[in-house]
This record gives C-alpha cells, structure tokens and sequence, in this order.
C-alpha cells in the first residue's frame, strides 16, 4: 500500500482555505473513488485524470485508487483538483518521487490529453498562502494574475509532463516575472476611461460627480431620455482617486472569483452596469455554491443602475444592507460566505414611465397616478442611502452644436485626490464610510451650517439617516473646496442634491 500527499487550495467566498489531496493504493479491483464532498465537476475528475496521465506517458495503476480531499467537510468545487490529484497518483504508484511535493503547493484542470488549462480563483488562492514558504505551480495562462500578489515564487507550467519534468529535476521550472503594473497614474491613465471633456453642458451634474468621487458617495441622475445619464456615469471611474496595492489586490481577487480578471486592467477601477432584468443573485452573489454577484464585482469601484425603477423591487432592497456596511453575507442551507462590497452606487432614472415629464413641448401623456406609481417602485430607504439626487434635463441645440467645454478627468480627478488624501489623514477613510459617532467628531458644522441644517430637515422632512449623509456630503464638499471647517455654503450645496423625492 502506497501514500502520497500534495497540497493545494479549496475557495470558501474570498478565502482560499489549504486542501490536503490524499492518495492512497491499495490491493483490489480496479477503482477510483473521491471523498472529502466533492462536487459534479471534481468527481468528473476521475475520468480527466485517467486519460492525462496515460496520453502523457505515464501509466495508471489497476488498483484500487481512494483520494480524500480533506477537510472533509468544507466543499469543493471545479476543475483545480485535477493536477494535485494526478500528481498524488503517480507519487503513490512510484512514477513520482514525493519527497519534492511538500516544496510546493498545486491547482490546475488537466485536458485530455495532459495539458493545463486556466482556473478561477488564483490570486484568491495565492493572497491565502501566507508565510507557508512553498510556492505555487498553476496554468500558466493563470500564473500572470497570482504573480501579482508578488507573495510567493509562482511557478508556471503548460502541461502534466513540465510538472512532472520540473518535480523529477529534469527541467524545472522558473518563477514567473509579473509585468510591472502601470503607474501611468497607478492605472487611472488618460485612456484608460472616457473622458469628462466630452460631456457638453451639465455643468452640475459634473459636479455632483466630482463630489461623490471624492468622498465615495452615492449618485442618482434623474432625466428624460438622452440627456447624457449613461454617459455622466461612464466617466465616474475616471475620476477615483488611483486605487493603492491593497485595494487593487482585492478587487482582482473578486474578479478572478468569477473568471472575469484580466491582468491589462489592474489598478482599473472595475466599472459594472447590469441590466434591469438582473435577478437578485445576480446583483448581491448567491448560488448553491455561493458566487459574488455585480456588487463584489464592482469592489472598490463603479455600479452603474439604469433605468432603477424597470429593476425588481426585492433587487433593489438588496443593495441597502451592502451600501451601509460594505459586505455581503450569503447563506445558503449548506454553505455561507461573505463578499467584499465596498461599491460606489450610481443609478439613473426618467422622471415618468414616458420619460418626458416636464418637457417645455408637452410630450408626456402620463396621468398623475401613473408617475406617482412610477416613482413609488424606489423605496424611501433606498432613496435615504442615495447621497446625491440630481435632476439631468435635456440640452438647448445650442448647447448641443458647441465644442465641449468642460474640464479633462485629469484636472478634476487631481482635485478629487486631494480632497480624498485630506480624509485618509484626517480620519483614515473616505467621507461615505463614516459611521454616526465618527460624524459627531469630523462633520461638526459652523453656528450659520447648523442653522441652515435645521431648515433642510425641516422643510424636505429628512430623516436621521439622510441628515447624517447630508452632513457627509458637505463635509466632502469642504473638503474639495480646501476647508477644514464645513461653513453654510458647503451646507446650501449639499441640501441641492437631496431635492429629488417621489412627489
């Protein structure tokens, strides 16, 4: 009877907990069996296995074949098993000396006929591995995102036979070299969004995106149709300020979760935009193994809602618990895993079911009731954690046939990095994330503010939720103006963009 042990990772939500693959031969009929709850796509393992190692050369041995993936009882899922597990067969028959598997650490699926294909995952896996001192061998169209971490030496291979090539001494394999990352800006070069520039007119709602930029807020446009909405949004992640290592790590930690990282756009602020049809799985993450949905996905960076009200309305209650708290907790009757969710929330809607409510022509036909229902499908709650509600009306063909007059993302996202190295050394974190008692401390309004808040909550009938983020939103604009105190002015701007209501 032989053993062989090779290590390599499980995903549980963003952690990557260590799989011990146990192999054990023994005497028998000929058998393979995987234990330690493997799922449809690891047991399929078996026959990719098999037909690997024998279009590799090697043989398979006709015993009886047991493989624990252990611990036994956390689940797992895809095709990364199938190198360790092959690499843990051909050590327990002798074909592999095991005394070099400890040195290493392995995940990678094998095709048919031996060579490596790409998995979900890798950074996730490679952020995990810690001070355990072995180095990881995968894919190698996978190695370029895990060399990004630049924690451990990757190793990466193209097939079976350069692992095993590489394990024996004959060819082994070198550490792979991360391209260095871009610092044209760290990442937020010129052209890497659409620029501000572009935008003709809507003098304020560039505005408001240059505030919520700056302190991380929430943003919703509301305007008849081709007024510019989508096209305000689209240049938003343009305008962040450029991500640190830390922040750049775990959003394409997230991305590689789902196999949507590309290693060209790190230090990208990811920019989603879903389409209204988009189920609440699909929004927040879930699934039977659960999976990160358009709000992880959007970590640290821009999710972008159009047409809000089209979008159901148990979707949309969905987002308030991650906006407040900037994580996602899915549980599901066998397993549970928490996602990052640190988004900024950008969404954009019409003023009536037609459209054109308020239109100077008289184009909407809508009755009263139907534009009430209409803007009823956005709950009070929702609205109260939207920081910013700004009106986007249509342009004057005037407007529309000058050259674009505006400032470049450049000079505003200057601005927006200044304001925002102020928060970070002021209070450690960006304006939106302050919590009530940290609001009380940084976002003390002067004697003629104060005055002036007391009118807007008594006017608009604000509630405690929206008076503190009204306050965050003008400590942001003082911010951005150079202020260390939050003076009337700064008071007057922010209760601007409460306005909107369901009226």
């Amino acid at each position: 009877m032989s053993l062989a042990i090779v290590h390599s990772r499980g995903l549980d939500g963003l952690a990557a907990p260590e799989v011990a693959v146990e192999v054990h031969l023994a005497g028998g009929l000929p058998n393979l069996t995987l234990v330690g709850l493997p799922d449809t796509e690891v047991k399929e393992a078996r026959d990719r296995v098999r037909a690997a190692l024998q279009n590799s050369g090697f043989e398979f041995p006709r015993k009886r074949i047991t493989v624990n993936l252990a611990p036994a009882d956390l689940p797992k899922e895809s095709g990364r098993f199938d190198l360790p597990i092959a690499l843990g067969i051909l050590a327990a028959s002798g074909q592999l000396p095991s005394r070099t598997l400890a040195e290493h650490e392995f995940a990678g699926e094998l095709s048919l006929s031996g060579e490596l294909r790409p998995i979900r995952g890798a950074l996730a896996m490679v952020l995990a591995i810690g001070e355990s001192g072995r180095s990881f061998v995968l894919p190698a169209t996978s190695a370029r995102e895990a060399a990004l971490a630049g924690k451990v030496p990757i190793l990466a291979a193209a097939s079976l036979l350069e692992v095993c090539g590489h394990l024996t001494g004959q060819a082994a394999l070198s550490a792979y070299q991360a391209a260095p990352a871009s610092t044209d800006g760290d990442g937020d070069g010129d052209g890497a969004y659409p620029d501000l520039a572009e935008v003709r007119g809507q003098a304020q709602a560039k505005r408001g995106l240059e505030i919520a930029a700056a302190g991380g807020h929430s943003l919703l446009f509301a305007g008849p149709p081709g007024t510019g909405k989508s096209m305000l949004a689209s240049r938003l992640p343009g305008l962040l300020p450029p991500m640190t290592t830390s922040a750049a790590l775990e959003s394409a930690a997230v991305l590689s979760l789902a196999g949507q990282f590309r290693p060209q756009s790190f230090r990208h602020h990811p920019y989603r935009a879903p389409h209204h049809t988009a189920s609440s799985a699909a929004l927040v993450g879930g699934g039977s193994v659960p999976r990160p949905g358009e709000i992880s996905l959007a970590h640290h960076g821009v999710l972008f809602l159009d047409e809000l009200p089209e979008f159901d309305r148990r979707v949309l209650e969905a987002l308030r618990q991650p906006l407040d708290s900037g994580r996602i907790h899915i549980s599901r009757a066998a397993r549970q895993a928490e996602f990052p969710a640190e988004f900024q929330l950008v969404a954009a809607m019409n003023p009536c079911p037609c459209g054109y409510h308020g239109d100077s022509r008289g184009r909407c036909r809508c009755t009263p009731d139907q534009i009430l229902r209409y803007r009823s499908k956005l709950s009070g709650p929702l609205l109260d954690r939207i920081d910013l509600q700004l009106e986007v009306p249509a342009l004057p063909a005037e407007v529309l046939q000058q050259a674009p007059d505006g400032e470049a993302s450049a000079v505003v996202r200057a601005r927006v990095a200044a304001a925002r190295e102020r928060q970070m050394s002021r209070q450690g974190k960006a304006n939106a994330r302050l919590s009530p008692r940290e609001i009380d401390q940084y976002c003390q309004p002067q004697a003629a503010a104060t005055t002036l808040l007391k009118q807007a909550i008594n006017r608009f009938g604000l509630s405690a939720r929206a008076f503190h983020r009204l306050l965050r939103v003008a400590r942001t604009i003082a911010d951005l103006a150079g202020s260390g105190a939050i003076e009337a002015q700064h008071v007057a701007e922010a209760v601007q963009y409460r306005r909107f209501t369901k009226d």
